[in-house]
Protein backbone atom coordinates (compact mmCIF):
# COMPACT_ATOMS: atom_id res chain seq x y z
CA UNK A 1 0.00 0.00 0.00
CA UNK A 2 2.80 2.44 0.90
CA UNK A 3 4.52 1.66 -2.42
CA UNK A 4 1.27 2.37 -4.29
CA UNK A 5 0.77 5.67 -2.45
CA UNK A 6 4.34 6.64 -3.26
CA UNK A 7 3.80 5.91 -6.96
CA UNK A 8 0.55 7.92 -7.01
CA UNK A 9 2.25 10.84 -5.26
CA UNK A 10 5.19 10.68 -7.66
CA UNK A 11 2.92 10.65 -10.71
CA UNK A 12 0.96 13.60 -9.30
CA UNK A 13 4.16 15.59 -8.78
CA UNK A 14 5.38 14.76 -12.28
CA UNK A 15 2.02 15.78 -13.75
CA UNK A 16 1.98 19.00 -11.74
CA UNK A 17 5.50 19.85 -12.89
CA UNK A 18 4.61 19.15 -16.53
CA UNK A 19 1.51 21.36 -16.35
CA UNK A 20 3.48 24.12 -14.65
CA UNK A 21 5.88 24.14 -17.59
CA UNK A 22 3.00 24.99 -19.95
CA UNK A 23 0.75 27.17 -17.77
CA UNK A 24 1.35 29.98 -15.28
CA UNK A 25 -0.32 28.33 -12.31
CA UNK A 26 -1.09 30.64 -9.42
CA UNK A 27 -3.26 30.97 -6.33
CA UNK A 28 -4.26 33.64 -3.84
CA UNK A 29 -6.22 33.52 -0.58
CA UNK A 30 -8.99 35.99 0.22
CA UNK A 31 -8.14 37.06 3.76
CA UNK A 32 -9.41 40.60 4.39
CA UNK A 33 -12.64 39.48 6.05
CA UNK A 34 -13.82 36.52 8.09
CA UNK A 35 -13.56 34.01 5.22
CA UNK A 36 -10.16 32.65 4.17
CA UNK A 37 -10.91 31.27 0.70
CA UNK A 38 -8.37 29.82 -1.72
CA UNK A 39 -8.73 30.95 -5.35
CA UNK A 40 -6.71 29.53 -8.26
CA UNK A 41 -6.32 30.55 -11.88
CA UNK A 42 -7.57 27.09 -12.85
CA UNK A 43 -11.04 28.16 -11.72
CA UNK A 44 -11.05 26.01 -8.57
CA UNK A 45 -11.88 26.69 -4.92
CA UNK A 46 -9.19 24.18 -3.91
CA UNK A 47 -5.51 23.67 -4.72
CA UNK A 48 -5.88 21.63 -7.95
CA UNK A 49 -2.41 21.61 -9.58
CA UNK A 50 -1.12 24.75 -7.84
CA UNK A 51 1.52 24.61 -5.12
CA UNK A 52 -0.76 25.93 -2.37
CA UNK A 53 0.78 24.52 0.85
CA UNK A 54 -2.18 24.79 3.23
CA UNK A 55 -4.51 22.09 4.49
CA UNK A 56 -7.67 24.24 4.51
CA UNK A 57 -9.28 25.75 1.43
CA UNK A 58 -12.18 27.66 2.99
CA UNK A 59 -11.82 28.57 6.66
CA UNK A 60 -14.56 30.29 8.62
CA UNK A 61 -14.52 31.74 11.25
CA UNK A 62 -10.87 32.86 11.28
CA UNK A 63 -8.49 30.64 13.27
CA UNK A 64 -11.23 28.02 13.77
CA UNK A 65 -9.56 25.35 11.60
CA UNK A 66 -13.07 24.72 10.27
CA UNK A 67 -13.11 23.67 6.61
CA UNK A 68 -16.02 24.02 4.18
CA UNK A 69 -14.74 23.08 0.71
CA UNK A 70 -13.30 19.89 -0.72
CA UNK A 71 -13.74 20.98 -4.35
CA UNK A 72 -15.61 23.77 -6.08
CA UNK A 73 -15.83 25.22 -9.58
CA UNK A 74 -17.92 25.65 -12.71
CA UNK A 75 -18.84 23.28 -15.53
CA UNK A 76 -19.87 24.46 -19.01
CA UNK A 77 -21.84 22.14 -21.27
CA UNK A 78 -23.24 22.68 -24.76
CA UNK A 79 -24.12 21.13 -28.08
CA UNK A 80 -21.43 21.77 -30.71
CA UNK A 81 -22.62 20.53 -34.09
CA UNK A 82 -23.32 16.83 -33.52
CA UNK A 83 -21.17 16.68 -30.33
CA UNK A 84 -22.29 17.07 -26.74
CA UNK A 85 -19.38 18.53 -24.78
CA UNK A 86 -18.77 19.50 -21.15
CA UNK A 87 -15.70 21.27 -19.81
CA UNK A 88 -15.03 21.15 -16.06
CA UNK A 89 -12.79 23.24 -13.87
CA UNK A 90 -12.95 20.45 -11.30
CA UNK A 91 -15.09 17.39 -10.60
CA UNK A 92 -14.96 13.81 -9.57
CA UNK A 93 -14.42 11.52 -12.58
CA UNK A 94 -12.91 14.33 -14.62
CA UNK A 95 -9.52 15.81 -15.34
CA UNK A 96 -8.75 19.44 -14.69
CA UNK A 97 -9.77 20.94 -18.02
CA UNK A 98 -9.21 24.68 -17.55
CA UNK A 99 -5.79 26.32 -17.35
CA UNK A 100 -4.24 29.76 -17.75
CA UNK A 101 -1.78 30.41 -20.55
CA UNK A 102 1.98 30.31 -20.07
CA UNK A 103 2.22 34.11 -20.16
CA UNK A 104 3.97 35.35 -16.99
CA UNK A 105 1.20 37.87 -16.34
CA UNK A 106 -1.58 35.26 -16.52
CA UNK A 107 -1.59 34.98 -12.74
CA UNK A 108 -4.15 35.86 -10.07
CA UNK A 109 -4.12 39.66 -9.89
CA UNK A 110 -4.90 41.39 -6.58
CA UNK A 111 -6.55 44.82 -6.74
CA UNK A 112 -7.70 46.52 -3.55
CA UNK A 113 -10.42 49.13 -3.09
CA UNK A 114 -9.42 52.43 -4.63
CA UNK A 115 -6.80 50.87 -6.92
CA UNK A 116 -6.62 50.45 -10.70
CA UNK A 117 -4.61 47.79 -12.50
CA UNK A 118 -3.53 47.55 -16.12
CA UNK A 119 -4.09 43.84 -16.66
CA UNK A 120 -3.11 42.92 -20.24
CA UNK A 121 -6.57 41.53 -20.98
CA UNK A 122 -8.39 44.11 -18.80
CA UNK A 123 -6.68 47.50 -18.95
CA UNK A 124 -7.72 49.98 -16.26
CA UNK A 125 -9.44 47.40 -14.08
CA UNK A 126 -10.87 49.17 -11.02
CA UNK A 127 -11.44 47.32 -7.75
CA UNK A 128 -15.02 46.84 -6.58
CA UNK A 129 -14.50 45.32 -3.13
CA UNK A 130 -11.89 45.66 -0.40
CA UNK A 131 -9.97 42.81 -2.07
CA UNK A 132 -10.56 41.85 -5.71
CA UNK A 133 -8.90 38.89 -7.40
CA UNK A 134 -8.82 38.77 -11.20
CA UNK A 135 -7.80 35.83 -13.39
CA UNK A 136 -8.65 34.06 -16.62
CA UNK A 137 -8.46 30.49 -17.88
CA UNK A 138 -9.39 28.44 -20.95
CA UNK A 139 -10.51 24.90 -21.66
CA UNK A 140 -8.12 24.70 -24.63
CA UNK A 141 -4.87 26.04 -23.11
CA UNK A 142 -3.60 22.44 -22.85
CA UNK A 143 -4.39 20.21 -25.82
CA UNK A 144 -3.38 16.78 -24.54
CA UNK A 145 -5.83 16.20 -21.69
CA UNK A 146 -6.99 12.61 -21.90
CA UNK A 147 -10.66 12.24 -22.85
CA UNK A 148 -11.21 15.98 -23.16
CA UNK A 149 -12.64 17.68 -26.24
CA UNK A 150 -12.69 21.44 -25.57
CA UNK A 151 -15.53 23.84 -26.15
CA UNK A 152 -12.90 26.50 -26.85
CA UNK A 153 -14.17 28.96 -24.28
CA UNK A 154 -12.37 31.69 -22.36
CA UNK A 155 -13.40 32.42 -18.78
CA UNK A 156 -12.68 35.67 -17.01
CA UNK A 157 -13.17 35.49 -13.28
CA UNK A 158 -13.27 38.15 -10.60
CA UNK A 159 -13.92 37.56 -6.93
CA UNK A 160 -14.83 40.12 -4.28
CA UNK A 161 -14.21 40.08 -0.52
CA UNK A 162 -14.95 42.67 2.17
CA UNK A 163 -13.29 43.37 5.51
CA UNK A 164 -16.21 44.46 7.71
CA UNK A 165 -19.69 43.27 8.70
CA UNK A 166 -22.20 42.76 7.27
CA UNK A 167 -20.22 41.73 4.16
CA UNK A 168 -17.24 39.92 5.70
CA UNK A 169 -18.89 36.47 5.74
CA UNK A 170 -19.27 36.19 1.96
CA UNK A 171 -17.26 36.12 -1.24
CA UNK A 172 -18.74 36.77 -4.68
CA UNK A 173 -17.35 35.15 -7.83
CA UNK A 174 -18.19 36.74 -11.17
CA UNK A 175 -17.75 34.76 -14.39
CA UNK A 176 -17.67 35.86 -18.01
CA UNK A 177 -17.88 33.03 -20.55
CA UNK A 178 -16.68 33.78 -24.10
CA UNK A 179 -16.85 31.21 -26.94
CA UNK A 180 -13.83 31.60 -29.23
CA UNK A 181 -14.35 29.00 -31.98
CA UNK A 182 -17.78 27.35 -31.98
CA UNK A 183 -21.40 28.33 -31.73
CA UNK A 184 -22.56 26.86 -28.40
CA UNK A 185 -26.13 25.66 -28.68
CA UNK A 186 -28.29 24.95 -25.60
CA UNK A 187 -25.43 25.75 -23.26
CA UNK A 188 -25.81 25.06 -19.54
CA UNK A 189 -23.70 26.28 -16.64
CA UNK A 190 -23.28 24.27 -13.45
CA UNK A 191 -21.52 24.98 -10.20
CA UNK A 192 -20.11 21.87 -8.56
CA UNK A 193 -19.47 21.86 -4.81
CA UNK A 194 -17.93 19.04 -2.84
CA UNK A 195 -18.70 20.42 0.60
CA UNK A 196 -16.42 19.30 3.42
CA UNK A 197 -17.80 20.98 6.52
CA UNK A 198 -16.26 20.67 9.96
CA UNK A 199 -13.12 20.78 12.03
CA UNK A 200 -10.14 19.85 9.83
CA UNK A 201 -8.35 17.17 11.79
CA UNK A 202 -5.89 14.58 10.60
CA UNK A 203 -8.34 12.55 8.52
CA UNK A 204 -11.26 13.11 6.15
CA UNK A 205 -13.79 11.71 8.63
CA UNK A 206 -15.04 15.24 9.33
CA UNK A 207 -16.41 15.43 5.76
CA UNK A 208 -18.40 12.20 5.88
CA UNK A 209 -21.32 13.41 8.01
CA UNK A 210 -22.49 16.27 5.78
CA UNK A 211 -25.69 16.59 3.77
CA UNK A 212 -27.09 18.79 0.96
CA UNK A 213 -30.01 21.21 1.00
CA UNK A 214 -31.56 23.37 -1.70
CA UNK A 215 -33.70 26.51 -1.43
CA UNK A 216 -35.36 26.51 -4.82
CA UNK A 217 -36.78 30.03 -4.69
CA UNK A 218 -33.34 31.42 -3.77
CA UNK A 219 -31.28 29.21 -6.13
CA UNK A 220 -29.21 28.44 -3.05
CA UNK A 221 -27.48 25.14 -2.36
CA UNK A 222 -26.10 24.38 1.10
CA UNK A 223 -23.63 21.84 2.43
CA UNK A 224 -24.30 21.35 6.13
CA UNK A 225 -22.66 19.37 8.90
CA UNK A 226 -24.72 16.86 10.86
CA UNK A 227 -24.78 17.21 14.63
CA UNK A 228 -22.13 15.39 16.64
CA UNK A 229 -20.21 12.56 15.00
CA UNK A 230 -16.42 12.71 14.70
CA UNK A 231 -16.06 16.47 14.25
CA UNK A 232 -18.74 17.72 16.65
CA UNK A 233 -20.95 20.57 15.49
CA UNK A 234 -19.62 22.91 12.83
CA UNK A 235 -20.11 26.64 13.34
CA UNK A 236 -21.16 27.34 9.76
CA UNK A 237 -22.59 25.50 6.76
CA UNK A 238 -21.54 26.77 3.34
CA UNK A 239 -24.05 28.16 0.89
CA UNK A 240 -23.69 28.61 -2.87
CA UNK A 241 -26.14 31.05 -4.47
CA UNK A 242 -26.43 31.53 -8.23
CA UNK A 243 -27.15 34.91 -9.79
CA UNK A 244 -28.00 34.20 -13.46
CA UNK A 245 -27.23 36.70 -16.25
CA UNK A 246 -29.04 40.01 -15.79
CA UNK A 247 -30.65 39.72 -19.23
CA UNK A 248 -32.05 36.25 -18.47
CA UNK A 249 -34.70 36.33 -15.70
CA UNK A 250 -34.28 33.41 -13.34
CA UNK A 251 -37.80 32.10 -13.96
CA UNK A 252 -37.11 31.93 -17.70
CA UNK A 253 -34.31 29.38 -17.16
CA UNK A 254 -34.28 25.66 -16.58
CA UNK A 255 -32.77 24.87 -13.15
CA UNK A 256 -31.32 21.62 -11.85
CA UNK A 257 -30.21 20.64 -8.35
CA UNK A 258 -28.60 17.23 -8.16
CA UNK A 259 -26.75 15.84 -5.18
CA UNK A 260 -24.48 12.79 -5.10
CA UNK A 261 -24.17 10.53 -2.09
CA UNK A 262 -20.49 9.71 -2.63
CA UNK A 263 -18.57 6.99 -0.77
CA UNK A 264 -19.03 4.70 -3.74
CA UNK A 265 -22.81 5.18 -3.81
CA UNK A 266 -23.07 8.01 -6.33
CA UNK A 267 -20.91 10.47 -8.25
CA UNK A 268 -21.07 12.73 -11.31
CA UNK A 269 -20.80 10.82 -14.59
CA UNK A 270 -17.44 10.67 -16.32
CA UNK A 271 -18.78 10.98 -19.89
CA UNK A 272 -19.66 14.38 -21.33
CA UNK A 273 -23.00 13.25 -22.77
CA UNK A 274 -24.23 11.83 -19.47
CA UNK A 275 -22.93 14.82 -17.50
CA UNK A 276 -24.70 17.21 -19.89
CA UNK A 277 -27.99 15.33 -19.51
CA UNK A 278 -27.80 15.80 -15.75
CA UNK A 279 -27.01 19.51 -16.15
CA UNK A 280 -29.97 19.99 -18.50
CA UNK A 281 -32.43 17.73 -16.67
CA UNK A 282 -34.44 20.51 -15.04
CA UNK A 283 -34.99 18.32 -11.97
CA UNK A 284 -34.68 19.57 -8.40
CA UNK A 285 -33.92 16.67 -6.10
CA UNK A 286 -35.39 16.46 -2.63
CA UNK A 287 -33.07 17.48 0.17
CA UNK A 288 -30.59 14.84 1.24
CA UNK A 289 -31.75 12.98 4.35
CA UNK A 290 -28.79 10.73 5.07
CA UNK A 291 -25.64 12.57 6.17
CA UNK A 292 -22.97 10.63 4.29
CA UNK A 293 -21.25 13.58 2.58
CA UNK A 294 -22.40 16.62 0.60
CA UNK A 295 -21.71 16.87 -3.13
CA UNK A 296 -24.03 18.69 -5.50
CA UNK A 297 -24.46 20.71 -8.68
CA UNK A 298 -26.71 23.68 -9.36
CA UNK A 299 -27.12 24.18 -13.09
CA UNK A 300 -29.05 26.63 -15.22
CA UNK A 301 -29.70 27.35 -18.90
CA UNK A 302 -30.12 27.00 -21.80
CA UNK A 303 -28.18 29.71 -23.62
CA UNK A 304 -27.26 30.05 -27.28
CA UNK A 305 -23.84 31.65 -27.65
CA UNK A 306 -22.16 32.75 -30.85
CA UNK A 307 -18.39 33.19 -31.14
CA UNK A 308 -17.44 36.37 -29.28
CA UNK A 309 -20.64 36.53 -27.21
CA UNK A 310 -20.30 37.11 -23.46
CA UNK A 311 -22.33 35.31 -20.81
CA UNK A 312 -22.01 36.83 -17.34
CA UNK A 313 -23.24 35.35 -14.07
CA UNK A 314 -22.24 35.31 -10.40
CA UNK A 315 -21.86 32.74 -7.64
CA UNK A 316 -21.97 33.87 -4.02
CA UNK A 317 -20.18 31.85 -1.34
CA UNK A 318 -22.10 32.40 1.90
CA UNK A 319 -21.20 31.56 5.49
CA UNK A 320 -22.65 32.43 8.88
CA UNK A 321 -23.58 31.04 12.25
CA UNK A 322 -25.70 27.99 11.46
CA UNK A 323 -28.29 27.79 8.70
CA UNK A 324 -29.88 31.00 9.94
CA UNK A 325 -26.56 32.78 9.49
CA UNK A 326 -26.19 31.51 5.91
CA UNK A 327 -29.75 32.58 5.07
CA UNK A 328 -29.07 35.99 6.58
CA UNK A 329 -25.97 36.25 4.38
CA UNK A 330 -28.18 35.41 1.39
CA UNK A 331 -30.42 38.37 2.24
CA UNK A 332 -27.41 40.67 2.50
CA UNK A 333 -25.79 39.49 -0.74
CA UNK A 334 -29.05 39.86 -2.68
CA UNK A 335 -29.35 43.43 -1.39
CA UNK A 336 -25.70 44.04 -2.30
CA UNK A 337 -26.20 42.73 -5.83
CA UNK A 338 -29.28 44.93 -6.30
CA UNK A 339 -27.12 47.95 -5.41
CA UNK A 340 -24.50 46.81 -7.94
CA UNK A 341 -21.99 46.61 -5.06
CA UNK A 342 -22.32 50.35 -4.40
CA UNK A 343 -21.98 50.37 -0.61
CA UNK A 344 -19.84 52.37 1.83
CA UNK A 345 -16.21 51.32 1.95
CA UNK A 346 -13.68 51.37 4.78
CA UNK A 347 -10.82 53.87 4.76
CA UNK A 348 -7.48 52.74 3.33
CA UNK A 349 -5.15 50.93 5.71
CA UNK A 350 -3.01 53.24 7.88
CA UNK A 351 0.69 53.31 6.86
CA UNK A 352 1.92 51.32 9.86
CA UNK A 353 5.58 51.39 10.94
CA UNK A 354 6.88 49.21 13.77
CA UNK A 355 9.98 49.59 15.94
CA UNK A 356 11.00 46.82 18.35
CA UNK A 357 13.24 47.30 21.37
CA UNK A 358 13.98 45.45 24.59
CA UNK A 359 10.63 44.41 26.11
CA UNK A 360 8.77 47.02 24.06
CA UNK A 361 7.22 47.78 20.67
CA UNK A 362 6.45 51.19 19.23
CA UNK A 363 3.75 51.59 16.56
CA UNK A 364 3.40 54.68 14.39
CA UNK A 365 0.91 55.27 11.58
CA UNK A 366 1.12 58.96 10.77
CA UNK A 367 0.83 59.35 7.00
CA UNK A 368 3.88 61.04 5.54
CA UNK A 369 4.35 62.72 2.18
CA UNK A 370 3.65 60.26 -0.63
CA UNK A 371 1.74 57.80 1.58
CA UNK A 372 -1.98 57.13 1.41
CA UNK A 373 -3.76 59.09 4.13
CA UNK A 374 -6.91 57.37 5.45
CA UNK A 375 -8.21 60.71 6.72
CA UNK A 376 -8.61 62.16 3.23
CA UNK A 377 -10.24 59.26 1.38
CA UNK A 378 -13.50 59.98 -0.40
CA UNK A 379 -16.43 57.59 -0.75
CA UNK A 380 -18.98 58.45 -3.41
CA UNK A 381 -20.96 55.26 -2.75
CA UNK A 382 -22.39 56.55 0.52
CA UNK A 383 -26.04 57.48 0.65
CA UNK A 384 -25.61 60.10 3.40
CA UNK A 385 -23.49 62.40 1.19
CA UNK A 386 -20.63 62.21 3.74
CA UNK A 387 -17.95 62.41 1.06
CA UNK A 388 -14.99 62.20 3.51
CA UNK A 389 -16.30 59.75 6.14
CA UNK A 390 -13.08 58.94 8.05
CA UNK A 391 -13.68 58.63 11.81
CA UNK A 392 -10.69 57.08 13.58
CA UNK A 393 -8.03 54.43 14.22
CA UNK A 394 -7.91 51.22 16.24
CA UNK A 395 -4.84 49.42 17.57
CA UNK A 396 -4.94 45.65 18.08
CA UNK A 397 -2.59 43.01 19.45
CA UNK A 398 -2.46 39.22 19.24
CA UNK A 399 -0.18 36.70 20.89
CA UNK A 400 -1.16 33.89 18.49
CA UNK A 401 -0.88 34.89 14.83
CA UNK A 402 -1.26 37.58 12.17
CA UNK A 403 -4.80 36.24 11.74
CA UNK A 404 -5.71 36.95 15.36
CA UNK A 405 -7.58 36.57 17.61
CA UNK A 406 -7.19 40.28 18.26
CA UNK A 407 -7.37 42.31 21.47
CA UNK A 408 -8.23 45.99 21.15
CA UNK A 409 -5.49 48.07 22.79
CA UNK A 410 -6.61 51.58 21.90
CA UNK A 411 -9.10 53.56 19.85
CA UNK A 412 -8.57 57.11 18.57
CA UNK A 413 -11.41 58.97 16.89
CA UNK A 414 -12.39 62.45 15.84
CA UNK A 415 -13.56 64.63 18.72
CA UNK A 416 -16.66 66.77 18.80
CA UNK A 417 -19.16 64.61 16.89
CA UNK A 418 -21.84 62.07 17.77
CA UNK A 419 -19.85 59.01 16.74
CA UNK A 420 -17.91 56.71 19.06
CA UNK A 421 -15.91 58.03 22.04
CA UNK A 422 -14.53 61.37 20.81
CA UNK A 423 -11.11 60.59 22.27
CA UNK A 424 -9.19 62.64 19.73
CA UNK A 425 -6.83 61.32 17.08
CA UNK A 426 -3.46 59.74 17.85
CA UNK A 427 -0.74 58.35 15.65
CA UNK A 428 1.46 56.23 17.92
CA UNK A 429 1.20 53.55 20.57
CA UNK A 430 3.88 52.03 22.81
CA UNK A 431 3.41 48.52 24.19
CA UNK A 432 5.78 47.75 27.07
CA UNK A 433 6.48 44.93 29.51
CA UNK A 434 6.84 42.35 26.76
CA UNK A 435 8.96 39.22 26.82
CA UNK A 436 12.10 39.41 24.71
CA UNK A 437 12.64 37.05 21.76
CA UNK A 438 8.97 36.02 21.50
CA UNK A 439 6.69 36.92 18.61
CA UNK A 440 3.84 39.37 19.05
CA UNK A 441 1.40 40.53 16.39
CA UNK A 442 0.04 44.03 15.88
CA UNK A 443 -2.26 45.78 13.48
CA UNK A 444 -3.75 49.24 13.13
CA UNK A 445 -7.00 49.86 11.27
CA UNK A 446 -8.93 52.90 10.13
CA UNK A 447 -12.71 53.10 10.44
CA UNK A 448 -15.49 55.25 9.06
CA UNK A 449 -18.66 56.87 10.25
CA UNK A 450 -21.79 54.73 9.80
CA UNK A 451 -24.14 55.57 6.96
CA UNK A 452 -27.46 56.12 8.72
CA UNK A 453 -29.33 56.82 5.49
CA UNK A 454 -29.18 53.14 4.49
CA UNK A 455 -28.53 51.86 8.03
CA UNK A 456 -25.07 50.64 7.05
CA UNK A 457 -22.57 50.18 9.89
CA UNK A 458 -19.14 51.78 10.24
CA UNK A 459 -16.61 50.08 7.99
CA UNK A 460 -13.13 49.14 9.18
CA UNK A 461 -10.04 48.35 7.14
CA UNK A 462 -8.69 44.80 7.28
CA UNK A 463 -6.89 43.74 10.44
CA UNK A 464 -5.14 40.87 8.70
CA UNK A 465 -3.82 42.81 5.72
CA UNK A 466 -2.11 45.38 7.94
CA UNK A 467 -0.78 42.91 10.52
CA UNK A 468 2.90 42.84 11.54
CA UNK A 469 4.92 40.18 13.33
CA UNK A 470 7.22 41.81 15.89
CA UNK A 471 9.90 40.29 18.13
CA UNK A 472 11.11 42.57 20.93
CA UNK A 473 14.62 42.04 22.23
CA UNK A 474 18.09 43.44 22.69
CA UNK A 475 20.63 43.76 19.92
CA UNK A 476 23.39 41.11 19.71
CA UNK A 477 26.26 41.73 22.15
CA UNK A 478 29.75 42.38 20.84
CA UNK A 479 31.15 39.15 22.30
CA UNK A 480 30.29 35.86 23.97
CA UNK A 481 30.11 35.65 27.74
CA UNK A 482 26.43 36.11 28.49
CA UNK A 483 24.96 33.34 26.30
CA UNK A 484 22.19 31.43 28.12
CA UNK A 485 19.71 28.67 27.38
CA UNK A 486 16.00 29.10 28.14
CA UNK A 487 14.17 27.34 29.56
CA UNK A 488 16.78 25.56 31.63
CA UNK A 489 15.85 22.95 32.59
CA UNK A 490 13.53 22.14 29.70
CA UNK A 491 10.66 20.03 31.12
CA UNK A 492 8.62 17.72 28.96
CA UNK A 493 5.75 17.71 31.45
CA UNK A 494 5.04 21.41 30.87
CA UNK A 495 2.62 22.46 28.12
CA UNK A 496 4.74 25.28 26.73
CA UNK A 497 2.29 25.68 23.86
CA UNK A 498 -0.36 26.90 26.31
CA UNK A 499 1.69 29.90 27.42
CA UNK A 500 0.50 33.36 26.42
CA UNK A 501 2.34 34.21 24.25
CA UNK A 502 2.99 30.62 23.29
CA UNK A 503 6.55 29.39 23.78
CA UNK A 504 6.06 26.46 21.40
CA UNK A 505 3.83 26.79 18.34
CA UNK A 506 2.59 24.23 15.81
CA UNK A 507 4.48 24.58 12.56
CA UNK A 508 3.00 25.28 9.15
CA UNK A 509 -0.78 25.24 9.01
CA UNK A 510 -1.22 22.81 11.90
CA UNK A 511 -3.22 23.98 14.91
CA UNK A 512 -2.04 21.22 17.27
CA UNK A 513 1.31 20.76 18.94
CA UNK A 514 3.57 17.90 17.84
CA UNK A 515 6.91 16.56 19.03
CA UNK A 516 8.86 18.53 16.43
CA UNK A 517 7.51 21.78 17.89
CA UNK A 518 9.64 21.55 21.04
CA UNK A 519 11.91 24.55 21.53
CA UNK A 520 14.78 25.84 23.59
CA UNK A 521 16.44 29.15 22.85
CA UNK A 522 20.05 30.29 22.93
CA UNK A 523 20.05 33.99 23.84
CA UNK A 524 22.63 36.81 23.91
CA UNK A 525 24.44 35.53 20.83
CA UNK A 526 26.92 37.73 18.94
CA UNK A 527 25.82 38.67 15.43
CA UNK A 528 27.94 35.93 13.80
CA UNK A 529 28.42 32.86 15.92
CA UNK A 530 28.40 29.07 15.87
CA UNK A 531 26.63 26.90 18.44
CA UNK A 532 27.67 23.29 19.03
CA UNK A 533 25.65 20.98 21.25
CA UNK A 534 27.16 17.84 22.84
CA UNK A 535 26.09 14.97 25.05
CA UNK A 536 27.74 14.75 28.44
CA UNK A 537 30.06 12.08 26.98
CA UNK A 538 31.21 14.50 24.27
CA UNK A 539 29.25 13.27 21.24
CA UNK A 540 28.28 16.09 18.86
CA UNK A 541 24.48 16.35 18.63
CA UNK A 542 23.82 19.44 16.53
CA UNK A 543 25.49 22.51 15.01
CA UNK A 544 23.58 25.77 14.64
CA UNK A 545 24.95 28.74 12.73
CA UNK A 546 23.79 32.23 13.68
CA UNK A 547 24.24 35.19 11.35
CA UNK A 548 22.03 38.23 11.94
CA UNK A 549 23.07 41.81 12.69
CA UNK A 550 19.94 42.66 14.70
CA UNK A 551 18.86 39.41 16.38
CA UNK A 552 20.76 37.78 19.23
CA UNK A 553 19.01 34.42 19.60
CA UNK A 554 18.50 31.07 17.89
CA UNK A 555 15.83 28.41 18.46
CA UNK A 556 16.45 24.66 18.55
CA UNK A 557 13.76 21.99 18.34
CA UNK A 558 15.63 19.36 20.38
CA UNK A 559 16.48 17.13 17.45
CA UNK A 560 19.89 15.86 16.40
CA UNK A 561 21.68 16.48 13.11
CA UNK A 562 20.04 13.32 11.74
CA UNK A 563 16.54 14.40 12.79
CA UNK A 564 16.16 12.26 15.91
CA UNK A 565 14.53 13.63 19.06
CA UNK A 566 17.06 13.85 21.86
CA UNK A 567 16.67 11.99 25.15
CA UNK A 568 16.52 13.39 28.67
CA UNK A 569 19.87 14.31 30.13
CA UNK A 570 22.52 16.94 30.67
CA UNK A 571 23.88 18.58 27.52
CA UNK A 572 26.88 20.78 26.92
CA UNK A 573 27.14 23.67 24.47
CA UNK A 574 29.84 25.88 23.08
CA UNK A 575 29.36 29.21 21.32
CA UNK A 576 32.17 30.63 19.21
CA UNK A 577 32.18 34.26 18.14
CA UNK A 578 33.05 34.04 14.45
CA UNK A 579 34.30 37.63 14.49
CA UNK A 580 37.14 37.12 16.98
CA UNK A 581 37.21 33.39 17.78
CA UNK A 582 36.28 33.72 21.48
CA UNK A 583 34.35 30.77 22.91
CA UNK A 584 31.87 30.38 25.76
CA UNK A 585 30.79 26.99 27.12
CA UNK A 586 27.83 26.00 29.25
CA UNK A 587 25.30 23.29 29.97
CA UNK A 588 21.57 22.76 30.10
CA UNK A 589 19.18 20.01 31.22
CA UNK A 590 16.39 18.31 29.30
CA UNK A 591 13.77 16.37 31.27
CA UNK A 592 11.15 14.55 29.22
Amino acid sequence: MKRLLYIVLLLTLISTFAVAQRATLDYKVHNVGSVRQLVTNMGTWWRAYTNYPGLIYSEYPPRSNEEHVGEGGIWIGALVGSDTLVSCTTSWNSSFEFYPTSEPWDTVWVVNKGERADIPYWMGYTAVSDQDFVCRYQDYALTNIAGHTPLFVDVRQTSYAWSSPPLDGMIIFNYTIIPTRYHLEKAYIAFWLDGNVGYRGGSWAFALDDYSLYYEDLHLGVAADDHGRDDGDAYSPIGVKIFPPDDHPADSLRWTFNWYSGQGMGAPPSRDGERYLEMAAGIVMQNQLESVGSQFIISFGPFDLQVGDTLRFSVAELLGEGLEGVLHSETIVSWLKERNYQVPAPPPMPPLKVTADAQSVLLNWKAESGEVDPETYEDEARADQELVPFEGYRVYKSTESENGPWTLLAEFDLPGNRWFNNTGLGYSYSDVGLLNNLEYYYTVTAFSKPDTTINFPSQESSKTKNARTVTPGTRPPANVGSVSVVPNPYRGDIAYDSYNPSWEKPGGTRDRWMEQDRKIQFINLPARSEIKIYTLSGDLVQVINHDHPDIGYENWNLTSAVGQAIASGIYLFSVRNLHNGDVQVGKFIVIK
